[in-house]
């Protein structure tokens, strides 16, 4: 399991030409056309993205087919786990739907999940990202931004002062938002039984998750989940779903045993990775041999470096199904990630020849034949790597360990290529341009990589115009705001001692300042053109 921590959530784009409004650091707008992987977006307080073969493949598993229902290409929806324990989950950047580890260990069944996730598609489907900015729209500017910071002081762990700045704007404008937010919940909720229902399923799930959420009322503001702030609950809400849920023919239809365990199975590897270890023994102790325990437990000795019991665990799960990859992945970690470099390589090895289509596993097996620092496992690792980013080719991961191989290799023109991939996914602009036109120099005219380099090279010119554009606006007004200010001392708001010019320049302002008609808003007009002039 892989942990990446992004940089405050700078973007998620799926091409060249789609633009959304994207967060920097949590809530600076601004707007640029990349293809921004989220999972390298945010240094500090973005998010913290959790990659996983195995449990991104069964929230996959769970979730195509309401993707299909809504009518969505699954191919377009992207779902990201997000290293974070409490209760929520979210729509951002157009169909990308972020869940928290929290939401699926509280979870009760996949059931749950599921309508969770239809929720939210349904958020997707109705276009509520777009409408939301129309909701902003008809709000006053101090409105704005005031919901603005409220939203990034909540999303930075203060709820209370998030909520005193966004009530710290025009009420009614943020009375009118919320209103039409809960007008978006009640849609995203009728959609997403709908889907359940063109899937053959129950939306019980949803309700019960709902209702879960709804004993948040009890809990101080500052306390309660992220989820139950956002999608405002209420007993109308509740039974309005209720209502809608019983009249369901798939009322009593849930998933299959085989998805059912494939999700205790996925709570239980995340249990025992993000759990303290005494927790994990509580919750699956070691007299208990299931293979969903000694999965647990393999992840959180592991995270103790106890390796030979954490080996132990995963050997016997081995012993008991020895055609499943992950648990070979999982071995090829133990012993990656404790300095067993060369032992890796065989379990790692396996579980690719097992699941072939993963290109999670491909990058894993790649990272250990290039650590290795042997030549003899370059071309290995560059074929793993060149399948997998074409499957996944957002992962920038891979494209580090691809310019990593290739400079080994002493191959120039896909190290510059790869590396203009890093850089255009994690947002170095200069980089991107400066390495895409080397490997447009370099590689065939007209070839796939030459084109893919040019794209790169141009988009990242044009973007760094813009950014450079910005920076001087953004220069231009700080000069014009420390000009004033230094005006304001010189005219005795606060500064001493003045040489003849200023003394003049002092007098004249008296004397026009004393002339005015005795109104404090004349004067403070007059005043602030005064110094703008000067």
């Amino acid at each position: 399991m892989t942990k990446i921590h992004s940089i405050g959530m700078t973007k998620i784009m799926k091409s060249f030409s789609h633009r959304i409004i994207s967060l920097v650091m949590i809530f600076n707008m601004v707007v640029l056309p990349l293809p921004f992987n989220v999972a390298n977006a945010a240094k500090s307080k973005g998010l913290s993205i959790l990659r996983d073969a195995e449990i991104e493949q069964t929230i996959r598993d769970l979730t195509e087919a309401i993707f299909v229902a809504a009518g969505l290409d699954v191919n377009s929806v992207s779902t990201y786990l997000v290293n974070d324990s409490t209760l929520n989950a979210f729509v951002m950047g157009g169909q990308n739907i972020f869940i928290n580890s929290g939401l699926i260990l509280r979870a009760e069944n996949p059931n749950q999940l599921m309508g969770v996730v239809a929720h939210e598609t349904g958020h997707i489907s109705g276009g509520h990202l777009s409408r939301f900015e129309d909701g902003l729209s008809e709000m006053t500017n101090y409105s704005i931004l005031g919901v603005l910071l409220g939203a990034a002081a909540i999303a930075a762990g203060s709820a209370d002062a998030g909520m005193a700045l966004i009530t710290g704007g025009q009420h009614i404008g943020y009375r009118r938002l919320l209103a039409f937010t809960r007008t978006q919940e009640s849609s995203a909720d009728q959609a997403g039984l709908t889907y359940m229902e063109k899937i053959g399923q129950s939306g019980q799930g949803l309700l019960d998750f709902l209702e879960i959420l709804g004993e948040q009322d009890l809990v101080p503001a500052k306390y309660q989940d992220p989820y139950a702030r956002t999608h405002p609950i209420s007993s109308t809400r509740i039974a309005q779903l209720q209502d809608r849920v019983n009249e369901s023919p798939y009322v009593n239809v849930f998933v299959s045993r085989e998805l059912n365990d494939k999700f205790d199975r996925l709570q239980a590897k995340l249990f025992g990775y993000l759990k303290p270890l005494h927790a994990t023994l509580v919750k699956y102790p070691v007299e208990d041999k299931s293979a969903l325990a000694r999965y647990a437990r393999t992840f959180a000795y592991n995270k103790e470096h106890k390796i030979e019991l954490a080996l132990e665990e995963i050997n016997a799960l081995i012993e008991m199904e020895p055609e499943n990859a992950y648990f070979y992945e999982s071995k090829g970690q133990i012993l990656f990630e404790n300095g067993d470099i060369e032992k890796s390589i065989p379990p790692y090895r396996k579980s690719v020849e097992l699941m072939p289509s993963s290109s999670l596993l491909r990058v894993s097996l790649s990272k250990t034949l290039i650590s290795t620092e042997d030549n003899q496992y370059l071309d290995e690792a560059i074929e793993n790597l060149e399948k997998a980013l074409e499957v996944d080719p957002e992962n920038s991961f891979g494209w580090h360990q691809a310019s990593m191989a290739y400079h080994r290799a002493d191959n120039k023109a896909l190290t510059y290529y790869t590396m203009a991939q890093l850089f255009i996914l994690t947002g170095n602009l200069k980089g991107a341009m400066i390495n895409a036109k080397n490997a447009v120099d370099l590689l065939p005219e007209k070839s796939p990589k030459w084109v893919k380099a040019k794209d790169i090279m141009v988009v990242a010119e044009n973007n760094l115009q813009d950014q450079q554009h910005r920076n001087r606006l953004n220069a231009d007004e700080d000069r014009k705001t420390r000009i004033t200010f230094e005006r304001q001392q010189n005219f005795g708001f606060g500064r001493q001692g003045f040489d003849n010019d200023q003394y003049n320049g002092q007098y004249q302002y008296n004397e026009q300042y004393n002339s005015l008609p005795n109104d404090l808003q004349i004067k403070d007009d007059w005043k602030k053109r005064y110094i703008y002039e000067n």
